[in-house]
């Protein structure tokens, strides 16, 4: 497979696409891991999901 003159160019565009999915990637654990935790402190303290919340009619 001959790239031909544009090689460096293709595989530069590549590359960038690489780096920018796999950030994205991180960007969406780290957040997913950061939420989790004030989920999970908000808990603790005694405050709850509205659809956790109990009816009383």
């Amino acid at each position: 497979m001959s790239l031909g003159p544009y090689a460096s160019f293709i595989a530069a565009s590549y590359l960038v696409v690489l780096v920018v999915v796999m950030l994205l990637i991180a960007w969406i654990v780290i957040d997913y891991r950061t939420q989790k935790r004030r989920l999970t402190e908000l808990e603790s303290k005694g405050i709850t999901r509205r659809s956790q919340r109990r009816t009383t009619d």
